[in-house]
């Protein structure tokens, strides 16, 4: 009965990740395709959570949030087409790339049953968590750990450096006004 009921939201996950996978294919805005990914993503995580990987599921999720949230921040500052919720078509080449993702389909689901699955040896670790980490960054976690939050403010310095006027400044502090004062005329809103 136990693995009946494990069963059944591995199963939801994974309609639900393919679901709305397919979703990124069929939306016509760049904003909502990028949260149609990101609840496949997050989807996906729940999978990896399933199967007792509480760090992974949690890195994957933690990952891909600010990952989505932040291309979506950056599509409503700079596209053209305001904040990426203009139609517009998502798909090229639909044959070509149907064809494609089918053999690759196709090629993997075969090669499940083909491949000739090692059995496990040994025991696993008492602490999966620590024993990934220390196999993926050895000695340097805490090196990584800086360069991601080095990171992460190099990026918004440099939105706020780049970015001298903003929708505030441009519509003022009620956002109201009827044009944008832009000092360069044209574009969307004029």
């Amino acid at each position: 009965m136990d693995r009946v009921l494990s069963a059944v939201p591995a199963w939801v996950f994974g309609a639900l990740a393919l679901v709305s996978g397919a979703l990124v294919f069929r939306l016509d805005s760049m904003a909502k395709v990028t949260f149609a990914l990101l609840a496949s993503f997050l989807f996906v995580a729940g999978e990896v959570l399933l199967l007792g990987l509480g760090y992974l599921g949690v890195v994957l999720v933690l990952m891909m949030v600010m990952e989505m949230v932040i291309m979506v921040v950056f599509m409503i500052m700079y596209m053209m087409n305001p904040a990426g919720l203009m139609p517009m078509a998502m798909f090229h080449n639909t044959r070509g790339s149907a064809a494609i993702a089918g053999g690759i389909f196709i090629a993997l689901t075969v090669g499940i049953f083909l491949v000739d699955w090692p059995a496990r040896a040994g025991r696993p670790p008492a602490d999966s968590t620590l024993a990934l980490g220390e196999s993926l960054m050895g000695g340097q976690m805490l090196t990584m750990m800086t360069l991601g939050l080095a990171l992460f403010a190099t990026i918004v310095a440099s939105v706020v450096l780049a970015t001298h006027r903003g929708r505030y400044d441009r519509f003022g502090d009620d956002l109201r006004a009827d044009h944008p004062d832009d000092p360069i005329p044209g574009g969307v809103g004029r």
